[in-house]
């Protein structure tokens, strides 16, 4: 199974790849093409170095998961110190758009 994805042996690994926070339809056909994978090839029919090789090139080029957590941690932390609006909302944790 592919990292931080949340998918069934049985699906396809361009769908299954983009289960993955910041992981699009766009970035998935971008490594699945990279690598040289079919469209078609299920999770369970890949190999243990195309999984790794998955891993590496997820990890080297593409923002996920926990830097999107963190990233977005540091933006409200911003907006909560320069006493913006929105960072106000969320101290208080009223709704911000409404």
């Amino acid at each position: 199974m592919l990292p931080g994805a949340r998918s069934v042996p049985e699906e396809q690994v361009r769908i299954a790849s983009t289960k993955m926070d910041g992981i699009g339809s766009q970035k998935a056909i971008q490594i699945r093409s990279r690598l040289g994978l079919s469209g078609k090839i299920k999770i369970k029919e890949l190999t243990k170095s195309q999984i790794g090789q998955i891993e590496e090139m997820i990890g080297q080029d593409h923002v996920v998961h926990w830097e999107l957590k963190r990233e977005e941690r540091a933006d409200i932390e911003r907006l909560i110190s320069i006493s913006r609006y929105h960072g106000i909302r969320h101290q208080e944790g009223s709704p911000l758009r409404g």
